[in-house]
C-alpha cells in the first residue's frame, strides 16, 4: 500500500467521519447506534494515525495535540453511552479534525536516544492521557457555563439550534459530578506525569528538575487543579469558580507542552 493510500485511510477517512458526525449531531437525524459505530471507526483510525510514520518514532506539538484530541473523543464516546452529549460532540469534533490533520504538516522530531530510556514511554503516555482527560474537563466546564447562562434565558422561542442542545443537557448537578470526575482522574495522571518527569530528568540530565517553560507551566497547571479539588473538598466550590479554575488550568497546561513545542518547531524552527 502506497504512502498516499495510507494517508487517505489514516487521516482523510477519520476526518470525514468526524465531519459527518458533527453534521449528524447538529441535525440529530441519525439513530444513536449508527452514530456510535461511526464514532468507533473514526476513533480507531485516528488512534492508528498517531503511530504513523512507521519508519521511526516522531513526536511534536502537532502529534501531542492530535493525541490529546483523540483521548478527549474516546472519553466523549464513553460518556455518550450514558448521557446525551450532542452539544459536547459539536464542540470537540471540529478541533479534532484540525488536530488529526496537523501531523501531516508538522510531523515533529525523532527521539532515538530518549526512546530507549525506561521511563520515557510511560511519561509520554501518562502526559498524553492527562491532556486528554483535562481537555474534556475544560470543554465540559464550558458547557456548564453555557448551560448556567441558558437557565436565565427569557426568550426560548427564538433560541438557536445550539441553544436548544444546551437546554437538553442533563441537570447542572449531574454535569458538575462528571466535571469533577474528569478533574480527579486528570489531576492524578498529571501528578504521575510530573513525578515520572522528575525521575526521567534526573536519569537524562543529572538533576530532578529543569525549570524551563514546560516544567513551570506544568507545575502551575498542577497547582490550579490541586487547589480546585481542595476547594471542592473543604469549601464546596462549584459553579463559576469550578469552571473558571478548570479553564485557566487547562489553558496553562496547553502552554506547558503543546505551546512550547509550537514556538520551538514553528516559530524558532528548533527540533
Amino acid at each position: 500500500m502506497g504512502t498516499v493510500s495510507i494517508v487517505l485511510i489514516l487521516f482523510g477517512l477519520p476526518a470525514l467521519l468526524y465531519a459527518a458526525l458533527w453534521v449528524a449531531s447538529w441535525r440529530r437525524r441519525e439513530p444513536p447506534a449508527r452514530l456510535g459505530g461511526w464514532m468507533v471507526a473514526a476513533i480507531a483510525l485516528h488512534g492508528v494515525s498517531l503511530t504513523w510514520p512507521w519508519d521511526g518514532f516522531r513526536f511534536g506539538f502537532a502529534k501531542a495535540l492530535s493525541a490529546t484530541m483523540w483521548i478527549g473523543v474516546v472519553l466523549l464516546w464513553f460518556e455518550s453511552r450514558r448521557l446525551r452529549v450532542d452539544a459536547l460532540r459539536i464542540l470537540i469534533l471540529p478541533p479534532a479534525v484540525v488536530a488529526l490533520l496537523l501531523p501531516l504538516v508538522f510531523p515533529g522530531s525523532g527521539f532515538p536516544q530518549l526512546a530507549t530510556r525506561p521511563l520515557f514511554v510511560p511519561h509520554l503516555v501518562a502526559g498524553t492521557l492527562a491532556y486528554g482527560v483535562l481537555l474534556l474537563a475544560a470543554l465540559h466546564a464550558l458547557l456548564m457555563f453555557l448551560a448556567e447562562r441558558d437557565l436565565h434565558r427569557v426568550d426560548r422561542e427564538g433560541a438557536g439550534a445550539f441553544a436548544r442542545l444546551i437546554g437538553e443537557l442533563p441537570p447542572l448537578m449531574a454535569l458538575e459530578r462528571i466535571l469533577f470526575r474528569f478533574i480527579g482522574v486528570g489531576f492524578a495522571l498529571l501528578l504521575l506525569t510530573t513525578a515520572s518527569g522528575v525521575v526521567f530528568s534526573e536519569q537524562v540530565f543529572g538533576r530532578p528538575l529543569r525549570f524551563d517553560h514546560k516544567v513551570v507551566f506544568s507545575l502551575l497547571a498542577l497547582a490550579f487543579f490541586g487547589v480546585l479539588l481542595a476547594g471542592r473538598a473543604l469549601r464546596g466550590w462549584r459553579g463559576r469558580i469550578a469552571t473558571g479554575f478548570t479553564l485557566w488550568g487547562f489553558a496553562t497546561l496547553m502552554l506547558a507542552y503543546v505551546g512550547t513545542r509550537f514556538v520551538l518547531e514553528v516559530i524558532l524552527h528548533r527540533y
